[in-house]
């Protein structure tokens, strides 16, 4: 792994803490803007860097370090109702890059996009609904529909800041 791998990385990695900070609260699962980075980090750096940097991202709360919405860090968090959906940025940023790495163009940015953040609602649902006692229909509810038109404009806003992004720089 070369230099300008890590480096990237860890860029994304601080990136995903920052769009964490961003957040509005309305209810167990807050709106922040990861989702975005989480997507924008497979989607520019691809499968095998965007995970690491997520990867990294996840360590770095797991640890301690506030990286976490609110300033947050810990194992806690991660055990937490939200700890579902952040166990699922690295798999998300993989997907969304090796799909958009396979079939190329802004369609597989977007259908890449869609599918990691499908991984990260069924990951953020369950431990969600685990977390209310088995209460997966309540999980839903707060947890996932609020959500969705957001992160559809979220994929679709990632799919363009990629594609310039890499047409601007020698990533793609």
């Amino acid at each position: 792994m070369r230099g300008r791998d890590v480096a990237f990385a860890a860029l994304f990695a601080a990136l995903t803490a920052v769009g964490a900070q961003i957040s509005i609260p309305i209810g167990p699962v807050p709106i922040t803007l990861q989702v975005l980075v989480v997507l924008l980090s497979g989607l520019i750096l691809g499968a095998r860097l965007g995970f690491l940097s997520q990867l990294v991202y996840v360590a770095m709360g797991a640890v301690g370090l506030p990286v976490f919405a609110n300033l947050q860090g810990g194992f806690a968090v991660l055990y937490g109702p939200t700890g579902g959906y952040i166990v699922a940025f690295p798999i998300a940023a993989f997907i969304a890059g090796y799909m958009a790495e396979k079939t190329g163009g802004k369609t597989g940015m977007i259908g890449g996009s869609l599918v990691g953040i499908a991984v990260i609602y069924l990951l953020g649902w369950l431990r969600l609904g685990l977390f209310l006692g088995g209460d997966f229909h309540k999980a839903l509810l707060i947890g996932v529909l609020p959500f969705v038109p957001l992160d559809i404009g979220k994929a679709a806003l990632a799919a363009l800041i990629a594609d310039r992004v890499k047409k601007a720089t020698d990533l793609g």
